[in-house]
């Protein structure tokens, strides 16, 4: 436990006095390729056939996007999930750039970003971390849920309604699924 709190404390002062300089000292290793283990858990989403198994390969599917290139970028991603779980923003948000600073080419740091912001309703200052999310790994299936939620809550109904589709398509099991009758009311409305 003591080399825990260490740990956690060494970071927060690095990050605190060093933050970007600290990672331009490193280079930043390319993400891992987990790009078919994604495509067969994708497959067994699809094919599915209880929201108890949907979740749980949800949960797989998260694993190998928090999934860090190095130990220091996974200090980073820990950090600042932690810092956002006891809804400390502000620190939670300071991992995060550093992440992105330090792995600018790993999509889980504009991921994660682009939630704090969500969290804090800057919807518009979320879309373009969603965006950058997709073009970094375009079948990161929560960043095109999170963007469905983010376009639904700038009122852009249409786009939400894709989005989500998109993301049903790739996993059914989705909690959010729920949403899309609400999402495609919303949309007929307009």
């Amino acid at each position: 436990m003591k080399n825990g709190i260490a740990s956690t404390l060494t970071l927060a002062l690095s990050l605190a006095f060093h933050g970007p300089a600290l990672a331009q000292e490193q280079t930043c290793p390319p993400a891992p390729d987990h790009s078919a283990a994604l495509t067969d858990l994708i497959r067994a989403a699809q094919a599915a056939e209880d929201e108890r198994s949907g979740r749980m390969l949800s949960n797989e599917m998260w694993a190998l996007w928090s999934d860090a290139p190095d130990g220091y970028a996974q200090e980073l991603l820990d950090e600042g999930m932690s810092r956002r779980n006891i809804y400390d923003y502000d620190g939670a948000m300071k991992a995060f750039e550093a992440l992105i600073a330090y792995c600018p080419d790993y999509a889980e740091g504009y991921n994660q970003r682009a939630f704090i912001h969500f969290l804090r309703e800057d919807f518009s200052a979320a879309l373009p971390d969603l965006d950058q999310t997709l073009a970094l790994s375009p079948r990161h299936v929560a960043a095109i849920t999170g963007r469905a939620l983010t376009l639904s809550a700038l009122e852009r109904k249409a786009e939400a309604v894709l989005a989500l589709r998109k993301a049903l398509d790739m996993n059914p099991w989705l909690s959010e699924r729920h949403l899309l009758p609400v999402l495609e009311a919303a949309e007929e409305q307009l």
